[in-house]
Formats: C-alpha cells, sequence, structure tokens
C-alpha cells in the first residue's frame, strides 16, 4: 500500500515527508493505522547525527493506532484493537524476556532497524527504507511485531495514549520501577522535558516527601511545578550541585538525570546523599563517557543504575499507566504543548531543539 511517511536520508537535514510503499504484515505481523506519534529527543538524536541508524530510515518510536490488520500466527492482538507502540519488541523466549526484563531482551539477532526476521517493509522506487526501532511511526501506517503492538482500553483517546508508549513509561518508570522510590523520600530530577516531567510525576506517585525538579530553563521548571514539584532550582543560576545539598542537609536520596549528557550524570551522582541512588534515563550521544572518583563509590556507598524505558515491562505497564490515566491519577493533557500534521514535523523538532515544549504531538486523523 502507498502512505505517507517522514524518511530521513541524511543526518543534519530535514526529515522528507513523501510517499512510500509499505508491504503487508508477514508472519508475527501487525499493521497499525497511526492515530498520534510523539516528537521525542530519541529521534532528534538521530537526526543530529548522534546515534547511528542505517539510512534512509522512518523515525518514530512512539506512537499509538488501531490494527488494521494481522500476519499468520499472530494470537494476542486482532485488527480493531487500540494499541500503544513498544518500541522494545521482545522475543518472549530469552532469559532477560523470562526473567520479566523484557526491555533487555536479546533473543533476536537481528538489527533494531528492522523486522525480527532482518528484512524491512518500507520501500521507495524499489529501496529499502529502514525503520527506527522497529516501528517507524512517524508514517500513516506501520507494520511491527506482535509484541511491538500492546493493547489498550478503547476508551483510551489515543493521542494521549503515544505518549505512554515513550516519555510517560520512561520517566514514570524510572521512579517506580527502577528507583522504586519509597515514600517520604527526597528526590531531584534534572531535565523536565517530557521524561522528566513523568518522572517528577512518578516521584510523586510513589509519595516522595520532596521533588526538587532542576533546569535552566524556567518555562519547564514551571510545567515541573504542575506535575508535583515541590522545588525549583535554575541550574543557569550557579552551582546546582551546592543549592540541592544544602537544601536537603547532604543531597537527596534519589536523583534521576533525564537529559543525556556526561555533565548531568556526574551532577546527579553528586547530588546523592550517602547511600543515595543515581537514576540515569537520559539517552546521551554515543561516544559520550564519565569519570567519577573510584574511591567515592565505596567510600559514600552511592549507587549508579541506568533506566531504560523505565524497565518496563510494557505488557503489563503500559495498560496499566492508561488505567491511571482514566482513573485521573495520571497527567498527559498537560504534557501536550502542541498539535502539529505529519507535514509539519520538521517545525515540531525546530520547536523541540529550543526547548520551547514539554512534549508536541504528530495528529494522523
Amino acid at each position: 500500500m502507498e502512505i505517507k511517511a517522514a524518511v530521513l536520508y541524511e543526518p543534519n537535514r530535514p526529515l522528507v515527508v513523501e510517499t512510500v510503499q509499505l508491504d503487508d504484515p508477514s508472519d508475527g505481523e501487525v499493521l497499525v493505522r497511526m492515530a498520534a506519534a510523539g516528537v521525542c529527543h530519541s529521534d532528534y538524536h538521530v537526526m543530529k547525527g548522534e546515534w547511528s541508524l542505517p539510512l534512509p530510515a522512518v523515525l518514530g518510536h512512539e506512537g499509538a493506532g488501531i490494527v488494521e490488520k494481522v500476519g499468520p500466527g499472530v494470537g494476542r492482538v486482532r485488527p480493531g484493537d487500540h494499541v500503544i507502540l513498544n518500541f522494545r519488541a521482545n522475543c518472549g523466549r530469552c532469559h532477560h524476556c523470562v526473567v520479566g526484563r523484557p526491555v533487555l531482551c536479546d533473543g533476536i539477532e537481528t538489527p533494531r532497524s528492522g523486522l525480527f526476521d532482518g528484512t524491512v517493509r518500507l520501500h521507495r522506487d524499489g529501496n529499502d527504507i529502514n525503520h527506527m526501532a522497529r516501528t517507524a511511526c512517524f508514517a500513516e501506517y506501520t507494520v511491527v511485531p506482535e509484541s511491538g503492538a500492546v493493547p489498550v482500553r478503547q476508551d483510551m483517546p489515543l493521542d494521549k495514549a503515544c505518549l505512554i508508549g515513550c516519555a510517560v513509561m520512561t520517566g514514570v518508570g524510572a521512579a517506580t520501577n527502577t528507583a522504586r522510590i519509597q515514600p517520604g523520600a527526597n528526590v531531584a530530577v534534572i531535565g523536565c522535558g517530557g521524561v522528566g516531567l513523568n518522572a517528577v510525576q512518578g516521584a510523586a506517585l510513589s509519595g516522595a516527601d520532596r521533588i526538587i525538579a532542576v533546569d535552566v530553563l524556567d518555562n519547564k521548571l514551571e510545567y515541573a511545578r504542575q506535575f508535583g514539584a515541590t522545588d525549583l532550582v535554575n541550574a543557569g543560576n550557579g552551582d546546582a550541585v551546592a543549592r540541592v545539598t544544602q537544601m536537603t542537609g547532604g543531597g537527596v536520596d534519589y536523583a534521576i538525570e533525564a537529559i543525556g549528557r556526561s555533565s548531568t550524570i556526574q551532577q546527579a551522582y553528586e547530588m546523592c546523599r550517602l547511600g543515595g541512588l543515581a537514576v540515569i534515563v537520559g539517552m546521551a550521544p554515543e561516544h559520550d563517557t564519565i569519570e567519577i572518583n573510584a574511591l567515592s563509590l565505596p567510600r559514600t556507598e552511592r549507587a549508579i543504575v541506568g533506566s531504560y524505558y523505565g524497565s518496563a515491562r510494557p505488557w503489563v505497564d503500559l495498560p496499566k499507566l492508561a488505567d491511571l490515566y482514566m482513573n485521573g491519577r495520571l497527567m498527559i493533557d498537560e504534557l501536550i504543548s502542541r498539535s502539529y500534521k505529519l507535514e509539519d514535523i520538521n517545525t515540531a523538532y525546530d520547536a523541540l531543539g529550543a526547548g520551547e515544549v514539554a512534549r508536541s504531538i504528530i495528529e494522523f486523523s
């Protein structure tokens, strides 16, 4: 079938919105008509050449839509299902899947720029086009593995559901699944974009007593206040580590880094009290490194842990987050600063790069 999609041909060049060919789903695959997709910084890393991905490629990994067709062997979803895309589609059989850590699945040997069988479903003029993260949802339709399309309740608005597919799951999960924040704890969240704001509300859902939002933009700090931050620190106005340490009498119990820079990862570690936990959520450029004094690790018993996709169990957690939203316990509407059509996707990324938005979405209807 012919569809419109946003294709990246070269780093540091605009996405090209054009007509491409999409094949029918093969064995174990699902065709999804997209309703909405989130404008996320991870795609921006690829656009800027900070992450490598075989090009040309259709980007987009945060989306929701309606199942149109299923391939042979699909049993868990059916046409008409409303689904959130899971950009960590997993095999269900490897060690990590079996022990309940499916986002770390290593049971599929093919690159994540295509489907499980190593081929692609996107083409133009006889040439293959790659799929970012096996989702490729900056398109009117996409074909994904069955485990990459998670059904949710039919009354969940799909323009909100798309953000559960990355920003909400990643941020809330960093607080609730990875850090397992305890009631009464002090928490710092560094970076108040879409993921950081959800880390703030994840800390609030966990019963944190004090939630300190840290950013260099006052508009983002004000967003953080709406999502449950009790204190705001503009890191552009002095030493943020010193201020947080002073405010808390020695540091926070948990620091969540949601930017992806070596300097802010260092800050997260240093903001922790003795025995505190730094959770690194932000996705840094591929070749960025950090240096930490080796002796400080045993002497302070601070710990550093990574959090990928909020340590999600997507088929459990994505429907649960939809329920929380529908029950009025999770803020998603307030995340959406702007909506765009697919044709305006480059404008959407200009706004993201300028720090003007909490989260934008692409709407297809």
